[in-house]
């Protein structure tokens, strides 16, 4: 099997992994400005989604565009399906403000037409004439989002198998049931996502308090609190805490269209109506509204995870010069984008205009990815099955991880750079 890395090797950000030159799983751009993408060109005939957010799925109308008249093939839950649309359209608005392009409207509804939904534990065969080879692949939940997936792709001809982690997640949160790793079939190459090797989470429960307790601090002191979020998953996880320490926020951003997404698809929720009473009680904001949000005590969420455009930066340059208001980051803050600056360097950058941040910043661990413990436990359970090659992928520090790895197992971990390819037999 020949295996092709295209992005997220020692970064997080633009996953894109190529299967014997055919089959390419995940397919995303990484949030930096301008976006950076998978290197090369492919036409792939098939292409299998781990899950929605942008750095896995954010790229994938490119490809219906690269094949002209045709299309590959995509396969995904049907939650990711459709929210693999609303962000294409997202990322077409985004680029014409920003000055790139990858993409248009005609693409997107040419890949959903090629488009086909995928349920966990379903086996599906891809055995055209044009693979030169029958495959067989199967998805799991990863426990990250709604419809995140872990891939098992076995190639038949050469009887050797790959599990490729995605984005993952042990342990239960708000929004969705643990990965379900006591499921996952063994293989002789494991792909593990990396992004906490080396961190550990703190307890859920004493985070939730903090991150609450430091809110109604804020509000009491008269200021506003801003919570910038993901729109897939952060944002429905925070206003469900939110709401179960009764707190009503402002909702801005794509979080309240992906909110109505998940509503179509309960089965992918752990509890679709605690996520329904939640955002129930919760008050949405449109662009005309804004100015009332910022202008009394209040505590809004909303869009850009990290800060790289979104409803956000209005909200900072209004409350940049109070000392009263706090900005509360939710999650991780990829080197690059406006989150890893404002925490790095108290600034932001909007419009071409850099603005200092006063406000108190906080971050939090409200992360949907394993942590190390859970890093390490899956590589002990893969390898202790017979596992041959592990690549940690999707982190910044892979190197570190396969150096581990290789340490303490008998298999071989690489730590794979960007665009090389290997041939495990």
């Amino acid at each position: 099997m020949k295996i092709k890395f295209l992005g997220g090797c020692d970064e997080i950000g633009r996953s894109a992994i190529l299967i014997d030159d055919k089959i390419v799983m995940d397919y995303g751009l990484r949030p930096s400005d301008p976006p950076a993408v998978p290197v090369g060109s492919i036409t792939p005939k098939s292409v299998i989604v781990s899950h929605a957010h942008l750095d896995h799925s954010g790229m994938v109308p490119s490809l219906t565009h690269a094949h002209g008249n045709s299309a590959p093939n995509v396969y995904v839950t049907s939650v990711t399906g459709d929210l693999t649309r609303l962000l294409g359209r997202d990322t077409i608005k985004v680029g014409k403000d920003q000055g790139f392009s990858f993409f248009n409207e005609e693409d997107i509804i040419k890949m959903s037409e090629h488009t086909r939904n995928v349920d966990y534990g379903e086996r599906i065969a891809l055995n055209s004439s044009d693979y030169g080879a029958d495959y067989e692949f199967e998805l799991f939940n990863a426990g990250h989002i709604p419809g995140s997936s872990s891939i098992h792709l076995k190639n038949e001809n050469e009887a050797i198998s790959l599990l490729y982690t995605g984005d993952i997640k042990m342990g239960e949160t708000r929004l969705m049931e643990t990965a379900s790793v006591e499921e996952f079939p063994s293989s002789d190459i494991l792909l593990l996502e990396s992004t906490y090797y080396g961190r550990d989470h703190q307890d859920r429960k004493e985070q939730e308090r903090e991150f609450v307790d430091s809110i109604k601090e804020t509000l009491n002191a008269g200021g506003t609190a801003i919570v910038p979020c993901f729109a897939v998953g952060r944002t429905q996880e925070i206003v469900m805490i939110l709401h179960s320490y009764g707190l009503t926020p402002y909702v801005d951003g794509m979080g309240l269209s992906v909110f109505r997404m998940f509503k179509n698809h309960p089965r992918f929720l752990k509890d679709a109506e605690e996520l329904n009473n939640a955002f129930g009680d919760a008050m949405f904001v449109s662009a005309r509204k804004r100015k009332k949000a910022v202008s009394q005590p209040s505590v809004i969420v909303t869009t850009a995870g990290m800060l790289n455009g979104g409803p956000v930066l209005y909200y900072l340059k209004k409350v940049h010069d109070d000392p009263k208001s706090k900005v509360l980051l939710t999650g991780y803050q990829i080197e690059g984008t406006n989150g890893r600056r404002l925490v790095e360097e108290g600034c932001v950058e909007t419009n071409g205009e850099v603005v200092k941040v006063n406000t108190g910043v906080e971050q939090y661990d409200f992360s949907a990815h394993a942590g190390d413990r859970e890093l390490k436990e899956l590589v002990s359970r893969f390898c202790g099955n017979g596992t041959e090659v592990v690549f940690p992928v999707h982190g910044e520090h892979t190197e570190e991880f396969a150096a581990w790895i290789n340490d303490n197992f008998e298999c071989d971990a690489i730590s794979p750079k960007i665009g090389e390819e290997f041939i495990i037999e």
